[in-house]
């Protein structure tokens, strides 16, 4: 049994490291005020930066999701470290020399588990490098030579060589006092037929694949020689400090680029983060053996300090075969997990950046990431290139299938944006009705998530639109500039009811369309009105006992304390200015429908109906203007 580390010696690791820099592995951190620093939570996923690091104090503490505590307490939420392999981590970034209280100085049979793992790990990585040097591996040192990569470039990136032997780095481990059991569960060897230990990689050039920390974890190796029957690249296992969704190769040496620059680039393999690299663009990161998933996107939105209020890049590269391309659509589905600007970078000819490197230089490299597309373009044009668009059905096809993408935007004035670009790469004359197309889609998706049970039960356009209802699974989205007018109007009519009443009590449910903005409308309503509210104490008290259920009334309680986002004291001037533009937004809306109403009418001939609509539109247009030239006072 392990003995107990000395408290001591605990509190010497504690005090060796600052807090800050700890942290500082996993996530940017930039000034808080009041001697702090603040981030991206690495513990749970959220829009602005909420995490706060004391270092006077060696505490941190998330204010969004409550977790808190010290260095050794971050390191074991963080890592799943039990409290010894924290403290050992941090001795030996530290260089100080724990002691235990039954046995001495750090006996490696008193280490923990990973503790181990990870010096395995070390010492097999130092000695695949001292291999890349022998008389078999010249066959690698070749393969490294024809992709641009001098000695030097091996030895920066840790690149080692595996003999052809069945069991060279298991003699090798057991040599420095490791077991079969530490050998065997760290994936650097299998079990033979014979039940004996024989080497996982052999006769490969081999990458050590580090954690942001910069410590080895796991290895890739990369076949060499035509005999060899196994896979192109073969992967450390999953062990219990390999978690293949959980790293990405190069970390280590991007991440202060990373969050210095404010952008990631990420690339397919090895060699292509090496050659990015060594051409100057060092945000480059890979993958190791999977799909880029959404664990890889923590650790980029971590170092990115990616947030609403902060925005970031990540440019991903892909071939530009047609499994390049797949996987960049994969990347689209995640797209709208980062905040930051998402592009892709596509060479000429579909070279990759070790390719492009070889053939035109380094030069060629940056100016291939300086330059990529918008992802959300990309997928459209992807979309769009899979169809004869010079045919009406061509159009037709090509519209169904690139309008569900633009749908999936979620920031509606960029949704806008792409529609009317959709309809000009479709040589789509009507604009508007490829945004009524997209709007359409975007507000089933909308209900869909409102009602799980809806799924796959559209309505046809013309049916009438049920109730939304308010569910838990209605994502507020702050970064919406529709979304954000309701919020602010309704904060005002619960902490200042005086300055919108009584123009707010005239608003109808529909002109607030966010269904959870919704439900508080009503339970404004219910509880008599702003023109009640004004000069009454208790009046947000009697709005939470009018909602109808917990989700509403935490949601009355979060604009109540919520501050108004004016620079200057909220006065009428401000409401004001939020009233009109509710109201214009309706407007706007009564406008396009009204549009799409009229088209109908005039296909179908109904001409005093049509006439009718369009006296109606008229004085929409110039009620609008009125709004807009007058303010408040027009309503």
């Amino acid at each position: 049994m392990a003995g107990r580390i000395r408290d001591e010696d605990v509190q010497a690791v504690r005090s060796a490291l600052p807090i800050d820099v700890v942290v500082g592995d996993y996530v940017q951190l930039t000034n808080g005020g009041g001697g702090e620093y603040k981030g991206v939570c690495p513990f749970h996923d959220e829009k602005s930066a909420s995490f706060y690091v004391n270092p006077s104090k060696g505490v941190f503490h998330c204010f969004g999701c409550q977790e808190n505590g010290d260095t050794i307490a971050f390191l074991m939420k963080i890592e799943h470290f039990t409290f010894a392999e924290a403290v050992e981590r941090m001795a030996a970034q530290a260089n100080i020399t724990l002691r235990y209280e039954e046995g001495g100085y750090s006996p490696r049979h008193q280490q923990g588990e990973r503790t181990r793992l990870v010096e395995a790990h070390k010492v097999a990585a130092a000695y695949y490098q001292e291999q890349l040097v022998s008389p078999e591996a010249e066959i690698g040192r070749r393969f490294l030579d024809e992709r641009g990569f001098d000695e030097q470039a091996a030895q920066t990136f840790g690149v080692g060589y595996a003999p052809a032997g069945w069991e060279h780095l298991v003699r090798y481990l057991r040599g420095k006092g490791f077991s079969d059991k530490e050998i065997l569960l760290g994936g650097l060897a299998s079990q033979g037929q014979r039940g004996g230990l024989i080497d996982r990689f052999r006769g490969r050039l081999v990458w050590p694949i580090r954690d942001i920390a910069g410590e080895v974890v796991g290895f890739g190796a990369r076949r060499l020689r035509e005999d060899d029957n196994g896979p192109k690249y073969l992967n450390t296992p999953e062990t219990p400090i390999y978690k293949k969704s959980h790293v990405l190769y190069g970390i280590d040496l991007a991440k202060k680029e990373i969050a210095k620059s404010g952008r990631a680039v990420v690339v397919e393999g090895y060699t292509d983060v090496m050659a990015c690299h060594l051409a100057g663009v060092t945000t480059a990161v890979a993958t190791c053996g999977t799909a880029f998933a959404e664990d890889h996107i923590k650790i980029i939105r971590r170092l990115l300090m990616d947030t609403s209020q902060y925005r970031g890049e990540t440019v991903f590269t892909f071939d530009g075969d047609a499994a390049g391309q797949k996987a960049a659509l994969r990347a689209f589905e995640d797209d709208q997990k980062f905040a930051a600007k998402t592009s892709i970078a596509v060479s000429p000819g579909g070279m990759d950046p070790c390719e492009l490197r070889l053939a035109k230089g380094d030069e060629a490299v940056r100016e291939l990431i300086d330059n990529p597309v918008p992802l959300f373009e990309f997928a459209l044009r992807s979309a769009v290139a899979r169809h004869r668009v010079e045919t009406p059905e061509g159009r037709s096809a090509a519209l169904e299938e690139a309008a569900p993408i633009v749908a999936k935007i979620k920031d509606r004035s960029i949704q806008h944006q792409y529609a009317v670009r959709l309809a000009g790469m479709l040589g789509i004359l009507d604009e508007q009705f490829v945004v009524r197309r997209i709007s359409q889609l975007a507000r089933w998706d909308r209900e869909r998530q409102l009602n799980p049970r809806a799924n796959g039960q559209q309505r046809r356009p013309e049916q009438p639109q049920p109730v939304r209802s308010v569910t838990p699974l209605f994502r507020l989205n702050p970064r919406d500039p529709a979304q954000f007018v309701e919020r602010e109007l309704l904060k005002l009519a619960l902490q200042h009811p005086d300055l919108v009443a009584p123009a707010f009590d005239h608003y109808g449910e529909d002109e607030f369309p966010t269904p959870p903005y919704t439900a508080v409308r009503r339970a404004i309503a219910q509880a008599g009105g702003a023109a009640h509210g004004a000069g009454r104490a208790d009046f947000t008290s009697e709005v939470r006992e009018a909602s109808p259920d917990d989700q509403v009334r935490s949601l009355v309680t979060e604009l109540t304390v919520e501050p108004v986002r004016s620079r200057r004291k909220a006065d009428a001037i401000y409401a004001g200015e939020f009233l009109v533009q509710l109201r214009l937004q309706a407007v706007d809306q009564r406008i396009t429908e009204g549009r799409a109403y009229l088209n109908q009418l005039h296909a179908r001939g109904a001409s005093e109906e049509w006439n009718a609509v369009s006296n109606e539109l008229w004085q929409l247009e110039q009620y609008k203007q009125r709004l807009r030239s007058q303010g408040a006072a027009g309503l």
